[in-house]
């Protein structure tokens, strides 16, 4: 993880949680509460980073989803869209609902739709070429202080990987 990544924390933290992630994916929608509860239990312990990793042949939505998260970000605006994106039980990641996120978090709509998003393409594919070269093939595929976690993601079963990868396991 590096200053390359989008990130929720500081790259110095004590621990560290990577998402190769896919915002049309099921999965990685089910995840996103639990990170966000590790989150808050180990606050300024833990920086989370998110690198796209759209299933594209599988989720038609996700890579247009990924560019929209992109093209809000040169604004300063990623994390918000993200929020947008990868809540809720049902993706809504069609063109009209994402220029209506970009409005509500203070984007021009035209902005995250394509073809105004070719700009930050490359930016999308960095990041799945990189989940591909450390091993991903599906989402959310997540990484604890560096090393591929395999288990449950739940918030009991993160935070003991978390905690026994930096080696203060609790007792």
């Amino acid at each position: 993880m590096g200053t390359y990544d989008h990130l929720q924390g500081v790259l110095s933290s004590e621990f560290s949680l990577l998402e190769y992630g896919d915002f049309e994916c099921p999965y990685c929608r089910r995840a996103a509460p639990v990170i966000r509860e590790l989150k808050e239990r180990l606050g300024e312990r833990m920086v989370f980073g998110f690198r796209h990793f759209p299933l594209a042949g599988m989720h038609p939505f996700a890579l247009p989803a990924a560019l929209a998260s992109e093209a809000a970000a040169v604004k300063g605006r990623f994390w918000p869209m993200y929020d947008r994106l990868i809540s809720g039980d049902e993706p809504r990641l069609r063109q009209e609902d994402l220029r209506r996120y970009a409005d509500e978090i203070g984007v021009p709509p035209d902005h995250v739709v394509w073809p105004a998003t070719q700009f930050v393409e490359d930016r999308v594919e960095a990041d799945f070429n990189s989940g591909v070269r450390s091993g991903v093939r599906g989402t959310p595929t997540l990484f604890v202080n560096g090393k591929r976690y395999h288990g449950t993601v739940s918030v009991g079963d993160l935070l003991t990987a978390i905690e026994k990868s930096a080696g203060h396991a609790e007792k």
